[in-house]
């Protein structure tokens, strides 16, 4: 396998239904990242229209930046691969060997249905690769199908953002749907930790987690996976 891997994150600025703005979880970016990178990992990002991924304002507030958050987003590169991401059409599956959809409300919209983000991911697997995501970015996993027709999450081990992390930052009734929920609905095998505690789950080649405490744990899966 090669060390290329896909970081996926989204276009989406705004709730569709309220004036609140949304965009990438930028944590969820930067601990897998950085892991990753430090394994000698190169990584491209991309997003479903390419171009500019918005931030979510809430995930750079000082009280939800570490030192390594800091570190990445006074990064001048860095930022600037955030504002100039590849769009999704223009990406050749067989040049990675991993994909991972970052996180952020963002995500609820632009990822489940976006067929070449589908395509791109199950080429990637049907080629013997990972397929990661961790928090909301689980609603990119939502709708991709196997050869057979089936969910590729179906009896599957998997975790994500879980309805009781939802509600406590109340905003269950702002977003369309509720991931834990719908992970559940497509035959998931979906379990969870404490809400905010750091969890992933890999079920062979498929690996996520739970929530923004948990990228750089998803990474660390993926090393293991990597080393069977």
């Amino acid at each position: 396998m090669n060390k290329k891997v896909l970081v996926v994150v989204t276009n989406v600025s705004k709730y569709s239904n309220v004036n609140r703005a949304t965009g990438l979880w930028l944590g969820e970016a930067v601990h897998f990242v950085e892991v990753m990178e430090n394994n000698g990992f190169e990584v491209t990002y991309v997003s479903p229209l390419g171009g500019y991924t918005p931030i979510d304002p809430h995930s750079i507030e000082p009280e939800m930046m570490s030192d390594l958050d800091w570190k990445f987003y006074t990064n001048r590169k860095f930022m600037n691969a955030l504002g100039t991401t590849v769009p999704a059409k223009d990406i050749n599956y067989n040049d990675y060997s991993i994909i991972y959809y970052t996180g952020g409300h963002g995500v609820i919209w632009d990822f489940p249905n976006d067929k070449k983000l589908q395509e791109i991911a199950i080429g990637i697997w049907n080629n013997g690769g990972i397929v990661s995501a961790v928090c909301h970015g689980l609603a990119g996993l939502l709708n991709i199908k196997d050869s057979s027709g089936e969910y590729l999450i179906k009896d599957k081990k998997v975790t994500g953002f879980s309805d009781s992390e939802e509600k406590e930052v109340q905003l269950d009734k702002l977003v369309p749907y509720l991931t834990e929920d719908e992970l559940v609905k497509r035959g998931a095998k979906y379990s969870k930790t404490d809400n905010w505690g750091e969890y992933a789950v890999a079920d062979g080649r498929l690996v996520t987690g739970q929530n923004p405490a948990s990228g750089a744990a998803v990474a660390r899966e993926i090393l293991k996976v990597l080393q069977k």
